[in-house]
């Protein structure tokens, strides 16, 4: 091997490539971190985090279309459609025919799902809570900001439609407990 070719490949890049690597690494660690608690807890159900989407999103917004769920995800149906019946099957989740279209298929959480997506939330939510400990009561809004800013815009009314979601006149989406 040549040096020069040996000094590329040995050399890392850097922020002089004029990509933040820093801040691309902070978000696979915090992922990793943040997905790791209920990682563990889905291996003990055979379940992995296609079935933590799910089961969050139904249990966020009850009655969900396949459909909606469908757009919610950006997945296609084969894929949903495995993790779905699997969640049904073991009674996690329930689907019913549509009120008002009978063609679609809305889903609801069963009891056994809503203890599941708290189960696999609540370590989440620990995790979120002490880095905010951490930070000054202001900065949690523009934490907010920030990831829903990350959001393809014209994705971004999906995060304005969860419970608890109130559009601000700046577009921002702000929670309330």
């Amino acid at each position: 091997m040549n040096d020069e070719l040996e000094q590329a490949i040995r050399t890392p890049l850097t922020a002089n490539d004029g990509i933040d690597f820093s801040l691309i690494e902070l978000f696979f660690f915090a992922y990793r971190d943040f997905t790791s608690d209920p990682d563990q807890i889905l291996e003990t159900y055979g379940f992995g985090r296609a079935h933590h989407r799910v089961v969050h999103f139904v249990n966020r917004m009850p009655g969900l279309t396949v459909a909606e769920l469908l757009d919610v995800l950006k997945i296609t149906k084969q894929s949903l459609a495995r993790v779905l019946k699997q969640l049904i099957d073991m009674g996690y989740v329930v689907q019913i025919q549509g009120l008002r279209d009978r063609r679609q298929r809305e889903l609801y959480p069963t009891s056994k799902g809503r203890e599941l997506a708290l189960a696999l939330a609540a370590p989440q939510s620990r995790r979120i809570a002490g880095a905010l400990d951490d930070l000054e009561a202001d900065d949690r809004a523009v934490i907010e900001a920030f990831l829903k800013s990350m959001v393809d815009p014209h994705l971004r009314p999906q995060i304005d439609k969860l419970p608890g979601s109130v559009s601000g006149q700046d577009g921002n989406a702000t929670r309330t407990n």
